[in-house]
């Protein structure tokens, strides 16, 4: 079931991060069928590669041009490198603060952080027989976090925009999970429709994903749009659809 709103924005908009070094550590591990990614940062601390860094400057340059009613008056971000990178180009010379907040941060892969399906299904093979019995929304990787659980990170976040944002165009920067999350909740989709959205698109860097107000409720106005990024000719990035980081179908 939606959420019903009596007050709160008028617009949310969530952005997905510019390309970072471990979505191309993720494709190159893919691509030589290893069981881990060359990475050695946290994924807190991933950065954007010179693609996402130029992906987030389309998305800076469109706003430069955008009409007045598009713009956010409010705009949060996942802590995570990554994504508050992204947020501070985009948002850079605007006025507006980005204020991180933690409840948009990625999903927790715990001890599969960095392992490909095929690492997890070598390291890890009863966990992977658990993954496929319980399934992609619920299975939670032990020390990390279930699709399920950053649904109720996105309903705590949501809640609070009821309060103290009337009226407003928030946006968020954040990732592919989250985002995925808010089309769960604000449009009251079940598990099987979710995980059909999710198997057919993959969310390409620095899309828009945008929910309007409609009566007391937010509907859908655009999902995975990359217009900002194809008007300034900028390479459009995304996972295939066996992700890595662990999160692949095991």
């Amino acid at each position: 079931m939606r959420p019903r709103w009596t007050d709160g924005p008028q617009a949310i908009t969530v952005v997905r991060h510019g390309q970072s070094v471990g979505n191309q550590a993720d494709d190159a591990a893919r691509e030589a069928h290893a069981e881990q990614l060359d990475l050695t940062e946290r994924d807190a601390d991933v950065e954007l590669s010179t693609t996402g860094r130029e992906q987030a400057d389309a998305v800076a340059a469109w706003m430069g041009q955008a009409d007045l009613s598009e713009l956010p008056g409010v705009v949060l971000s996942s802590p995570y490198r990554r994504a508050s990178e992204t947020a501070e180009r985009v948002m850079r010379g605007r006025g507006i603060d980005v204020v991180l907040d933690e409840r948009l941060r990625e999903r927790d892969l715990g001890v599969f952080d960095g392992l490909t399906g095929l690492g997890i299904r070598a390291r890890y093979p009863d966990e992977a027989a658990r993954r496929k019995k319980v399934g992609k929304f619920y299975y939670q990787p032990p020390s990390g976090e279930s699709w399920a659980d950053v649904v109720l990170r996105v309903r705590s976040l949501l809640d609070d925009l009821r309060h103290g944002y009337d009226g407003e165009r928030v946006w968020m920067f954040t990732h592919q999970a989250v985002i995925m999350s808010f089309r769960y909740t604000l449009e009251g989709l079940d598990e099987k429709s979710l995980l059909d959205v999710d198997r057919e698109i993959q969310i390409p860097n620095c899309s828009f994903t945008r929910f309007c107000r409609a009566g007391d409720v937010f509907e859908l106005d655009t999902f995975a749009d990359t217009s900002a990024v194809d008007r300034a000719g900028a390479e459009i990035t995304r996972e295939a659809p066996q992700r890595g980081r662990g999160d692949d179908d095991v």
